[in-house]
């Protein structure tokens, strides 16, 4: 299944989830294109928007090799068999991290524009991305979301490895994903448009800091 754009794949993803309607959840996209399917869900279940971000961490020298991911609230996430073939240290590990997390407390900032993360103590959670390729960034969100107390966690993926997903669900409580691939070619093959998502357009996405806060955290959003 190829999508037309990540909009069309956050309608699809909407039409799974419609079970959820009534239950107040809140929706989570992984900046940037995740932001893209994320609200399209959101909107389909009249439920509050939020980002939820997590940086990849690069290894040393070669910023392309993933080692990891970090996210909000300093959660640290790594994969064990690149590091033991890189031969990293743990200072570097952590210099590498370090970095990564000052990177994301300053799109925090713009994203957000100083509003608050939504609070999902005790919430159901949808986490949204518009694919996932080896999973260490959404290791990483469901480890955020574990640690601020969500009491149930849905990912909501257009597509992904099946290799990937069946390790992930023991982490989440459901997962839907409409194009699990036992081969995995890059995410954006599987879009029509997989035009590049900027900070201003996940901005304008995302709910104003002027909205009303009881709005978004009962639940119920405004008609947009």
């Amino acid at each position: 299944m190829e999508f037309e754009n990540r909009r069309e794949a956050g309608r699809e993803l909407a039409g799974r989830l419609g079970y959820l309607r009534g239950r107040h959840p809140i929706v989570l996209g992984l900046p940037r294109g995740g932001v893209v399917v994320a609200r399209q869900i959101a909107d389909a279940l009249g439920a509050p928007l939020d980002v939820l971000l997590v940086r990849k961490i690069g290894a040393p020298g070669r910023p392309e090799l993933a080692i990891g991911a970090v996210g909000e609230g300093g959660v640290l996430v790594t994969n064990a068999d690149i590091l033991r073939r890189l031969r990293l240290t743990a200072e570097e590990v952590d210099e590498a991290a370090r970095r990564e997390l000052a990177e994301l407390d300053r799109r925090a900032l713009v994203l957000r524009r100083g509003r608050a993360p939504l609070p999902v103590t005790g919430r159901t959670v949808v986490l949204a991305d518009d694919g996932i390729a080896t999973g260490a960034s959404v290791k990483a969100a469901l480890r955020v979301l574990r640690a601020r107390g969500a009491s149930r966690i849905v990912l909501a993926v257009p597509v992904a490895p099946a290799d990937v997903l069946e390790e992930l669900s023991h982490s989440t409580d459901h997962t839907v994903c409409p194009n699990p691939r036992v081969w995995m070619r890059a995410v954006g093959n599987w879009y029509r448009d997989f035009s590049e998502v900027s900070d201003a357009d996940v901005v304008a996405l995302l709910p104003d800091p002027a909205d009303d806060v009881p709005e978004q955290v009962t639940g119920r959003s405004r008609d947009r």
